[in-house]
């Protein structure tokens, strides 16, 4: 007798008969459509590329102007597409990409690693506090604009 591929008399409800694949419940959410994990979005994946670069929550992500064209991007997945859409409107933040494209912080970050690899955008860190005006300075400038 064979394994009990489809679930009968299991309790499972995650396979088809046959063991054809998902077809129960906790694949399919009626709002949100097929559910996929994230690490299949990453292809497993934790850290983005093999440069290991770090993508800070607050970094700034631009399109490259001089990076591959449209051309390219058919060879992208849907996720890496939704990045490059959300960045050529505007420039964001790692949090903002990752919660305007409704995806887990981590997989944004490799997701942008690959784009970033690839040439199709480029990060700018933020300004660091050491380099920002003291904030009695600001006060300063404020009141004398109050003053005018």
């Amino acid at each position: 007798m064979g394994p009990d591929l489809d679930g009968a008399g299991t309790g499972l409800t995650g396979f088809g008969p046959g063991g054809a694949g998902p077809t129960g419940s906790q694949w399919y959410d009626a709002e949100a459509g097929p559910l996929v994990r994230p690490y299949a979005m990453t292809g497993g994946r934790t850290r983005p590329g093999p440069s290991n670069v770090r993508f800070d929550l607050i970094a700034l992500v631009v399109v490259d102007t001089d990076g591959p064209g449209p051309d390219g991007e058919a060879l992208l997945g849907p996720e890496h597409r939704v990045l490059l859409t959300l960045c050529r409107c505007e420039t964001q933040s790692v949090a903002e990409l990752a919660a305007d494209a409704d995806l887990p912080v981590g997989v944004v970050r490799v997701l942008l690693g690959d784009l970033l690899e690839a040439g199709y955008v480029k990060v700018r860190r933020p300004v660091p506090p050491a380099q920002l005006p003291d904030e009695r300075i600001l006060r300063e400038v404020i009141e004398g604009l109050r003053a005018l």
